[in-house]
């Protein structure tokens, strides 16, 4: 078993791409060794930006020996391809979310990862910051009583607003629920358990949309998934919770999130960012948590090359985002058909990071010579 920092490359060099490598190059146990891209120029310029030493054409980057982890940054179409190309060229992979678009690729590349040997994780790894890792210990700790029911909410006008090449998020994979669902989905899994059943309606407020801004503003596009869906979710605990994802609210709601036990409700920060303030809300009165993360995006990849190294479960695992991807295709055909749908995947959390983890600390040695 190799020893030392984990040689890694990135596949996809588009917008998310900087916050990784913002962070990537930043923790010592990773060595980032090379960005690629379809687009080998714009790989080489982001590559270049960051300090990283090659960019590549994907095909450079599955050949070199150097790279054991291959971080899936691709549109969401692409990520079963991308993952499945990667183990079997004998690399590990972490893949940006959703981990598939529908329960036959995230099985794909689980089998796929679990015959070579290889892991195969996935995103969000939010829930790895200091914020959800903070609500966990404190919901362990029985500082609500006993967790009874949980409400999040997200609702904006659509990514068009911002994004200057938006329509992969109205494909399919996409919508407020592919995109936005893993980071309260996965959250709502960490303090509440697998899920076992779910039910939900929706609508799509307009059949096109218009890219609001950059050098396309102005260029329709056309809509193929739902654009609000509301969820009721029921837990294997017998928890549950209320959630509801929309892209078609000019009336701005996000990062509300909050777990109601027994004796109180813990308010959480927004599960799309690593930290940020808690609240745990009784009848006395409120108590305020403060958390904070060193860094942010990449911790989920940096977890999983330690995880590798030191032989043991990595905490994002590929079971978890495939457990996340079923509740969501769940919901969608809840939406359409009506009724309850059963969840058949589950997967526990890891256990809570320890106190003091820290992303930059250098962990993993050379072997001696």
């Amino acid at each position: 078993m190799r020893q030392g920092p984990m040689g890694v490359a990135l596949v996809g060099a588009g917008a998310i791409s900087a916050q990784y490598l913002e962070n990537l190059t930043r923790m010592p146990d990773l060595e980032v060794l090379a960005v690629a891209d379809l687009d080998r120029e714009r790989a080489a310029a982001r590559a270049a930006e960051y300090g990283v030493p090659t960019g590549a054409a994907v095909e450079e980057v599955l050949a070199d020996p150097d790279v054991e982890l291959v971080v899936n940054l691709t549109i969401p179409a692409a990520h079963m391809e991308v993952a499945l190309a990667a183990l079997r060229a004998g690399k590990h992979v972490w893949s940006e979310k959703p981990f598939a678009v529908d329960r036959a690729g995230s099985r794909a590349v689980l089998a796929e990862a679990e015959s070579l040997g290889l892991r195969a994780a996935g995103a969000p790894d939010t829930f790895l910051g200091d914020a959800v890792q903070t609500a966990r210990r404190l919901v362990e700790e029985g500082r609500i009583g006993e967790p009874l029911t949980a409400l999040t909410l997200f609702q904006a006008a659509g990514p068009e607003a911002w994004h200057p090449n938006p329509e992969f998020f109205y494909a399919p994979g996409g919508g407020p629920l592919f995109d936005i669902g893993p980071y309260y989905l996965t959250s709502l899994v960490q303090l509440l358990g697998p899920v076992a059943r779910v039910a939900a309606s929706a609508s799509t407020a307009r059949p096109t949309r218009v890219i609001a801004s950059g050098p396309r503003a102005g260029t329709e596009f056309p809509v193929h998934v739902a654009t609000h869906l509301g969820a009721l979710i029921e837990f294997e605990n017998g928890t549950s919770a209320q959630s509801t994802f929309s892209f078609q609210s000019p009336q701005r709601r996000v990062g509300f999130f909050e777990v109601g036990g027994s004796d109180a409700t813990l308010v959480l920060a927004d599960p799309n960012g690593f930290d940020g303030e808690l609240a745990i809300i009784t009848r006395e009165g409120r108590e305020v948590v403060e958390t904070h993360a060193a860094v942010g995006r990449g911790h989920g990849v940096l977890e999983l090359a330690r995880a590798i190294r030191a032989g043991r479960p990595e905490r994002a695992s590929g079971e978890l985002a495939a457990h996340v991807v079923d509740i969501m295709a769940s919901i969608d055909e809840a939406a359409v058909g009506g009724g309850f749908v059963d969840v058949a995947s589950s997967a526990s959390p890891g256990p809570v990071l320890p106190p003091g983890w820290n992303p930059l600390a250098a962990t993993l040695l050379d072997s001696p010579s």
